[in-house]
């Protein structure tokens, strides 16, 4: 079973930084050929994708962070990034690491992570 841990989020100011990591388990040596993605929920909002990478490489984000939001991901590490620059209150949400055979983003499947609190606020 593939087990996924965030961690990183917190509290920051507009403007401010932010690093999320999830690490991976279970995935035995196959973690390299695992989708990865990030999606944030802000309450009262369906879960939506923030930054996605394939196994070959391929990445989509939507145009609210580009340029701001960076996905990287470590395969010797079983771990997936996600850099946050000059994030702003909008950006406040649950965010959540996903790891998927398919690159179906839209849907929400394969393995998800508890979820780490990003909260943006002067």
């Amino acid at each position: 079973q593939v087990q996924l841990v965030e961690s990183g989020g917190g509290l920051v100011q507009p403007g401010g930084s932010l690093r999320l990591s999830c690490e991976a388990s279970g995935t035995g040596n196959l973690f390299s050929i695992y989708n990865m993605g990030w999606y944030r929920q802000a309450p009262g909002k369906q879960r939506e994708l923030v930054a996605a990478v394939s196994s070959g490489g391929s990445r989509v984000s939507p145009d609210s962070v580009k340029g701001r939001f960076t996905l990287s991901r470590d395969d010797a590490k079983n771990t997936v990034y996600l850099q946050m620059n000059n994030l702003k209150p909008e950006d406040t949400a649950v965010y959540y690491c996903n790891a998927r055979w398919d690159v179906e983003w839209r849907k929400k499947t394969g393995y998800w992570g508890q979820g780490t609190q990003v909260t943006v606020s002067a």
